[in-house]
């Protein structure tokens, strides 16, 4: 492409843009919205999302327990707490600190919650972060947790990408990482230096604590209030997967000495490093993938003496890492299974035995009283610490694609031993799974590797080839795809006779770094290569045919939409492209895009280039072969991934007489919606197209009571 005629489309917020917009989105609400399957499929979705079965996710401050909760009555959402005793009810008694609805109709902005800070360990202040129409720039304000109230005097950060936490226990100072005018953000678009604020003093009069370069993704800083163990960190983000941690000591900034590559976790004594490359120190080779720890101080010292923690195996991963009171809970992936291991390493402080740095290890037993497992089968489980600093208690969150999810509190004793495991909340079933069937599959992809995918299967499925098939997948930024509750899927889509495949493909994490590595940049196709296989597979088993398979994915996901679309376009019936990037020539000069060139490379580069044109969907597209049906979706307040990708593609499709349905929310982020009924409408959309492409479209299903 010589020259773009659909640039125009990039001015997000244009008058001529957003016309485009409005005339697309009226189209597609004419083809998908008047359909009565339509309506009942985004009743039963908003059904969902605002029942008050759903479970409460809760955090621990202090002796409250802390919730933020959407429903029909608070769209916008209530910031809300309870304790323990009130929680342990089927009807907790909740005290309502901030209601987002009252505050966006008293200052007449549709402000989305982003999250909150509570004061440790007075619990006397919090710092809240609201975003206008739930983008990634947000606003961090100051709140009085006595007379729940925002102080306009206090702590307060204009809109920018960027945060503020607390940098003291008393209050008296925070850390404030944002837009400080001329020159002070990366390229990517975020915060390049911190800075040390004062209660009292002019925000400009604020102690510059570190400054990164342009060429930086992003500058943060934190602090770490455990008892004994006072530390606080900027966290220097160079790009994805490389990064620094520097201490912030009275004398200075102190680097933390790991690969740049690495993940590391300062706990206690101990430094938990997570290794994406291998890392030799002292004759040692500690192979990617690795968990390694060592003494924190002994390490600053100059004495890198580690333990392997977790050690990688063909088919094993690290997840994921939660510290408690005593103990590190290790969260594996064995062939996309989970599996829990506690170890736990000799006292030093307070004391204790065992005091020649060794660890203990043990798998963490979450059978109760007479049962097997907490774990359906091919389900995914979850842990995160109750309350670190004190405790050794765990949340415990446990779902499948057909078991509802459920919270549980466990309790470890000192020696990483599980004292009990108290069931605390289940989701009820909101679609009809009786005779489902869960199954994993593995087909070759075309280098011969094995790739592992799960299938989600109406009762009584026959191999007849006829069955309409959703596939998704993702595949980028070493993230996983796990197995997952999903009410409004299961109602949408498998209660109404549909299949459902979750492909595990290279560049995700299901088998850490060389899974996730074996995809990026250069070997992006591995990728589109593995989700073809799958494709292919799921017609060779006779789950369906290229006509009755549909595929979805977002973001990083709406890229590998985009080249499914343009390179394998014979395999598929229909396509939900959902905040997708497409045109990989511009996406590093489109809002956060330069932050992602780790994983894609620099379009600028000439070299980087010549391979990654070969994954722009955009600069793919031939206008002369046939393509499936496909459905574009944005939103106009995405400030991460820009809508000018989907817009351009679609206008394109479009003129070149394409079967294309574009929507586009005008709120949303990058999530593409903000609210329940947005994200209800957003998804009977996606849903009705499929059915339209994939299934009868005249048929009406009814969802059983």
């Amino acid at each position: 492409m010589s020259e773009d005629r659909y640039s125009w489309l990039e001015d997000v917020e244009g008058d001529r843009p957003l016309e485009w917009v409005r005339e697309r989105n009226a189209l597609a609400e004419e083809v998908l919205a008047a359909s009565p399957r339509f309506r009942e499929i985004e009743e039963q979705t908003l059904e969902v999302l605002d029942s008050e079965d759903r479970i409460p996710a809760v955090v621990q401050r202090g002796e409250y327990l802390y919730n933020f909760w959407i429903d029909g009555h608070h769209e916008r959402g209530l910031w809300r707490r309870t304790t323990w005793d009130s929680y342990r009810t089927a009807t907790p008694e909740w005290e309502v600190l901030v209601d987002i609805d009252e505050l966006g109709r008293a200052e007449g902005v549709n402000w989305v919650w982003h999250g909150a800070e509570v004061l440790y360990p007075s619990r006397e202040r919090a710092l809240i972060s609201l975003s206008r129409g739930g983008a990634d720039a947000d606003v961090t304000r100051e709140f009085d947790m006595t007379t729940l109230r925002l102080l306009d005097d206090g702590f307060n950060r204009e809109e920018s990408k960027g945060g503020m936490g607390w940098a003291t226990t008393d209050g008296s100072e925070v850390f404030i990482f944002t837009d400080f005018g001329q020159g002070s953000m990366t390229r990517s678009g975020y915060p390049r230096t911190v800075r040390r604020w004062r209660r009292g003093e002019p925000l400009e009069s604020a102690a510059v604590v570190y400054e990164g370069t342009r060429d930086d993704m992003y500058i943060g800083a934190g602090a770490d209030f455990t008892p004994g163990y006072e530390r606080a960190f900027v966290m220097r983000a160079i790009r994805f997967y490389e990064s620094e941690l520097l201490e912030i000591r009275p004398e200075g900034l102190r680097s933390v000495d790991v690969p740049r590559s690495s993940e590391p976790l300062v706990w206690r004594d101990w430094l938990l490093v997570h290794l994406r490359d291998d890392w030799d120190v002292r004759g040692a080779t500690y192979p990617a993938g690795s968990l390694v720890a060592a003494d924190y101080e002994a390490h600053l010292a100059g004495d890198p003496t580690f333990t392997v923690l977790f050690s990688p195996t063909p088919t094993t991963s690290l997840a994921n890492i939660t510290v408690t009171r005593h103990h590190v809970v290790l969260n594996l992936l064995d062939d996309v299974a989970n599996r829990l291991e506690v170890v736990t390493p000799a006292e030093r402080r307070d004391g204790g035995a065992d005091d020649d740095g060794g660890w203990r290890r043990r798998a963490l037993d979450l059978a109760g009283e007479g049962e097997d497992s907490a774990l359906p089968r091919l389900g995914t489980i979850a842990v995160g610490a109750v309350n670190a600093r004190e405790t050794d208690e765990l949340w415990l969150t446990t779902a499948g694609f057909v078991s509802p999810s459920t919270l549980s509190l466990v309790c470890l004793d000192a020696d990483g031993r599980t004292e009990s495991v108290e069931p605390l909340k289940s989701m009820p079933s909101f679609f009809d799974a009786d005779g489902m069937e869960v199954s994993q599959h593995f087909v070759e992809s075309e280098d011969g590797t094995r790739i592992p995918y799960f299938q989600v299967s109406p009762a009584g499925m026959e191999p007849d080839g006829e069955n309409p098939t959703l596939l998704y997948g993702y595949g980028g930024f070493e993230i996983p795809m796990m197995p997952a509750y999903a009410p409004a899927l299961g109602r949408s889509w498998l209660a109404r006779g549909g299949v459902y495949v979750v492909a595990n493909i290279r560049g995700g994490g299901e088998y850490g770094p060389r899974w996730h590595q074996a995809a990026l940049k250069e070997k992006r196709h591995k990728a589109y290569q593995d989700f073809a296989a799958v494709a292919r597979d799921l017609v060779t088993r006779g789950v369906t045919l290229p006509g009755r398979l549909g595929i979805q994915g977002g973001s990083n996901g709406g890229l590998l939409m985009g080249n499914m679309l343009t390179l394998y376009p014979e395999l598929f019936g229909a396509v939900v492209c959902q905040v997708p990037l497409l045109d990989m020539k511009r996406y590093s000069h489109l809002l956060a895009g330069a932050s992602w060139m780790a994983e894609y490379g620099d379009p600028d580069d000439p070299k980087q280039w010549d391979y990654i044109q070969t994954f722009s969907p955009y600069h793919l597209f031939d206008p002369d072969r046939d393509h499936p049906p496909v459905l574009f979706t944005t939103s106009t307040r995405d400030d991460r991934v820009h809508p000018g990708h989907a817009r351009k593609m679609a206008a394109r499709m479009s003129e070149a007489g394409k079967d294309v349905t574009y929507f586009e929310n005008i709120e949303g982020g990058h999530g593409g919606a903000a609210t329940n009924a947005q994200r209800a409408h957003m998804q009977a959309l996606a849903f009705e197209f499929l059915w339209q492409r994939l299934g009868d479209p005249g048929a009406v299903v009814t969802e059983p009571s």
